[in-house]
């Protein structure tokens, strides 16, 4: 797990409003739902990068799955907060990916996963290459472990203005009706 006092480090950021849907009858964020908040996360990140998940799919029978989880609950998020989720990439292998993902209510961090994606093929689910363009995009954010925004600091609605989104092959093509 990421430790929460590790030094700064760039990371991928997505802002995730709760909603009523979110919450249990406690009125905090149900568990499972930080894995939805997750996920939404790196898909975001991976469009940011220019990689439509339907476009991939389509370009090259590539998808990515989810293989392995670990999340730590650490304090509770509450309907309409504004949650700060994180995509940090730690390992990229041939077939596989390791991603550190944190959520944060302002400087409260409330919730840490460690998240491991293989590549697979999508007719038949057997382990592959990740498409070597998207491992080169990828290999750009290999990270040391990621912390909360500083108080002067601005929070991000996504990835920082340095860092704008990608042209890559596997973005989607909308062409006007």
């Amino acid at each position: 797990m990421p430790a929460a006092n590790a030094a700064p480090s760039p990371c991928y950021n997505h802002l995730q409003r709760v909603y009523w849907e979110d919450t249990d009858a406690g009125g905090v964020v149900f568990y499972a739902n930080y894995l939805k908040f997750f996920e939404r996360a790196r898909t975001e990140w991976l469009r940011h990068l220019g990689i439509g998940q339907q476009a991939l799919r389509e370009t090259t029978g590539a998808i990515f799955v989810v293989i392995d989880t670990q999340v730590s609950y650490r304090a509770p998020a509450r309907l309409d907060d504004q949650l700060r989720v994180t995509v940090a990439v730690q390992h990229c292998a041939t077939a596989s990916m390791r991603i550190d993902q944190q959520a944060w209510c302002g400087s409260v961090l409330v919730a840490e996963g460690r998240i491991r994606i293989a590549c697979v093929d999508a007719h038949r689910f057997k382990p592959r290459r990740v498409p070597l363009a998207v491992t080169d995009q990828v290999q750009q954010w290999l990270h040391p472990v990621h912390q909360p925004p500083t108080e002067s600091a601005p929070q991000p609605d996504c990835a920082s203005a340095s860092q704008p989104p990608v042209s890559h092959p596997f973005t989607a093509s909308k062409s006007a009706p």
